[in-house]
């Protein structure tokens, strides 16, 4: 596509929905987690820089002052030599190597002698000025190493000492490692508690969260006793934020079911409107007798047949999509094999439950008409057993299935006259009672609810029918 000349082309950049997490639980724990790091992150740094901060002024504060009181301890004799003793308050000036020192050196010409503190055992390098100039006091600090692999910080100035400007190095040196240890346990007790403390506060929140989203778990319980057909609408209190929405979903679900009835009023009314002219076609049709009167009785009896098969249509097509016709699967089975067993007791009917609850995504008659038809057919051709088996089957399109396995010891029927018997009408063994109606329901109902059915030879020597249909996960 090409943009038109003078315009802009706006492109807006669509994030994967692949990335983003689809629980909204997950969402907020995760905002609010990664909000937290971010917030402790940033007062660990401000502390850690403010305390640094603080620790390295008190530290150049007390240098500055051991230089200033060193300076005041030291003169100069008749005979041009430095004299003092200094006492800087501070053992570590007593100590070999302890990475704290002072010295007091000569600068100008008739000055000697050198002063040093009792810890430092041997020289401290020094840089030279144009490294480190003196500042407009004449005073300047720098950084250095120690005699023991330590590094210093040094404060130095030169002071003149008599009248006649005789001038003196004064040098005060402190332990620079030691203070650098002391913050660096500082930062780490800091980032410990820090840690705690933001576990505790991310834990905290994160149960406060799902606590507060618990109300959509009720939610979601409440749809799905609706959608299996335990509940009519969503029932309970709800919080404020919540309510509005369970109030629109219970109107829609009222909606639905009056849409529902309300199609199948309409499908009911057409039904009888037609059953009258139809009634009264086939009567005259008898009546007149002849080839007219058998074709127009043929004809009418097809229109009927029509009638009821595309009026089943539109009742399932109005059910098999609405949320209020779920029906629960075992317990009905449960109920027609009772009802087998005690209407063919030389018949032993048994029922192989799931290992989990399945629900039918339709209605609980058509269920049974399906069931009901099999079984019959099942034990009118079974010899002594009938197995009836529920399990849950491979998706179809998407949809969840559910798989109904109906098992006789009968003769079977052979795989060549399998789909004839599916037919409307269609009687492989005229001895037998029936109409030949029954598979050609099964068929149809089987069919307008998206299933399919199977049938073949069974285990036990018989016919094997497997229902496929669908299911609510």
């Amino acid at each position: 596509m090409t943009a038109e000349p003078g315009k802009a082309t706006l492109r807006r950049r669509v994030w994967p929905q692949s990335l983003t997490p689809r629980s909204l639980a997950f969402r907020v724990v995760a905002f609010s987690t990664i909000w937290a790091i971010v917030t402790l992150i940033v007062i660990y740094t401000v502390i850690a820089a403010l305390y640094r901060e603080t620790s390295e002024r008190g530290f150049d504060s007390l240098l500055s002052a051991h230089l200033f009181n060193l300076i005041g301890s030291v003169g100069v004799s008749q005979s041009g030599t430095l004299t003092g003793a200094p006492d800087l308050g501070d053992l570590r000036f007593s100590e070999p190597q302890s990475g704290w020192y002072w010295e007091v050196e000569p600068i100008s010409e008739g000055l000697t002698g050198r002063l040093r503190s009792l810890s430092m055992t041997q020289s401290v390098p020094s840089p030279g000025i144009a490294e480190a100039p003196f500042n407009s006091s004449f005073q300047r600090n720098y950084i250095t190493a120690g005699i023991g692999g330590e590094e210093l910080e040094v404060f130095e100035s030169e002071f003149v000492l008599d009248a006649q400007n005789r001038v003196a190095r004064f040098r005060v040196m402190g332990n620079r490692s030691e203070l650098e240890n002391e913050i660096a346990i500082f930062e780490w007790r800091l980032f410990t508690y820090l840690s705690l403390f933001g576990v505790g506060m991310i834990a905290i929140n994160a149960v406060a969260i799902l606590f507060g989203l618990r109300p959509l778990g009720r939610v979601r319980q409440a749809l799905a006793q609706v959608r299996e057909g335990t509940a009519q609408r969503l029932g309970g209190r709800f919080p404020t934020e919540i309510e509005p929405l369970a109030n629109e979903t219970n109107a829609l679900i009222e909606n639905n079911r009056r849409i529902v009835e309300r199609s199948r009023t309409q499908v009911g009314n057409l039904a009888h409107s037609l059953k009258t002219p139809l009634a009264v076609l086939l009567n005259e049709a008898r009546a007149l007798g002849g080839d007219k009167g058998r074709i127009i009785g043929e004809q009418a009896t097809a229109m009927q047949s029509q009638l009821e098969h595309y009026l089943q249509r539109a009742r399932i097509a109005a059910q098999r999509d609405s949320v209020v016709y779920r029906t629960p699967v075992t317990p009905l089975l449960e109920r027609l094999v009772r009802v087998m067993a005690k209407l063919n007791t030389g018949m032993t009917v048994t029922f192989v439950p799931p290992g989990e609850e399945m629900i039918f995504a339709g209605e609980r008659e058509d269920l049974e008409e399906i069931v009901g038809n099999l079984m019959e057919n099942a034990v009118k051709w079974g010899l002594r057993r009938v197995t009836v088996s529920l399990a849950a089957a491979p998706p179809v399109d998407d949809h969840a299935m559910l798989s109904i396995v109906i098992e006789d010891d009968g003769p079977g029927i052979p795989d060549d006259k399998a789909r004839e018997v599916m037919k409307r009408g269609k009687r492989l063994d005229e001895t037998k009672p029936g109409s030949g109606l029954g598979l050609a329901i099964v068929s149809e109902l089987v069919n307008e609810y998206g299933g399919r059915i199977e049938l073949g030879r069974s285990s036990l020597g018989g016919l094997k029918a497997v229902v496929l249909l669908r299911r609510v996960e």
